[in-house]
C-alpha cells in the first residue's frame, strides 16, 4: 500500500493563512496535540479564546483544519483537528514566479524560521532542567557538502523518508499504550546553497 504524501500548499491564498504567526503556532500546537478546543489553544498561546476561534476558522476555510465532533462530550465547545497527519509543506517554485508570492513565500518562511528559533532558543534556555539522556540525546549540527541542485533534491528527499519512518514508529507506539519516556521532539534541517 502507497504511502500517503504530504499535502502541498500550491493556492496562494492558502499559503498566506500562514504569513501570520499566531496561525503557525496555533496549527503547531493542534498539531501536536492531534486535536483540541479554542480554549484549550487559547491557554497554550496565552490568546484570548475569541481570538483563537477567529484563527482557527481561517485555517479551517482553507482546509488546514476540520472540526472534530465526534470528541465533543457536550456540544458547547468546539474541537478542532488537523486535517492531515503530516502536516503541510510548499515548494518556493510554486510561487516566486509573481511577486505576491515571491513576497508570500519569503515571509511565510521567515515565520517559521523565527518559530523555530524560538523553539530552539527555549530548549537551550532550559536544557540544564532536562535528564541527562535527553540532554545527551540533543543534537546540533552544520554539514557543508558541495552538491549540485538535483544532489540536494535527492537529499533532501531521503531525509523526509528516514523522519517519516521515526514519526510513524513513535505514531505507532503510542496508538499501543508506549507512551513512557516520549517527549516532543523539534527536528529543524535547512538545506540551501551558499556562496562563501
Amino acid at each position: 500500500m502507497a504511502k500517503e504524501p504530504t499535502p502541498t500548499i500550491t493556492d496562494l491564498d492558502a499559503l498566506k493563512v500562514f504569513t501570520h504567526p499566531l496561525r503557525i503556532a496555533l496549527y503547531r500546537e493542534l498539531y501536536m496535540a492531534r486535536s483540541a478546543t479554542a480554549s484549550k489553544l487559547a491557554e497554550r498561546v496565552d490568546e484570548a479564546v475569541s481570538l483563537v476561534s477567529y484563527h482557527l476558522r481561517k485555517m479551517a476555510a482553507h482546509g488546514f483544519i476540520v472540526e472534530a465532533p465526534e470528541l465533543s462530550t457536550d456540544g458547547r465547545e468546539r474541537w478542532w483537528k488537523p486535517t492531515s497527519e503530516k502536516g503541510w509543506t510548499f515548494r518556493n517554485s510554486d510561487f516566486v514566479g509573481d511577486p505576491e508570492g515571491a513576497a508570500v513565500v519569503g515571509q511565510v518562511t521567515r515565520q517559521l524560521l523565527a518559530t523555530r528559533a524560538e523553539g530552539y532558543g527555549t530548549y537551550l534556555d532550559q536544557q540544564a532542567a532536562w535528564p541527562k539522556e535527553w540532554s545527551d540525546a540533543s543534537f546540533s549540527s552544520e554539514y557543508l557538502p558541495r552538491l549540485t541542485a538535483a544532489e540536494l533534491a535527492e537529499l533532501g528527499e531521503e531525509i523526509h523518508v528516514l523522519v517519516r519512518r521515526w514519526v510513524e514508529r513513535g505514531q505507532t507506539a503510542e496508538a499501543a499504550g508506549d507512551t513512557e519516556g516520549r517527549e516532543h521532539v523539534a527536528l529543524h534541517l535547512y538545506g540551501f546553497p551558499y556562496r562563501p
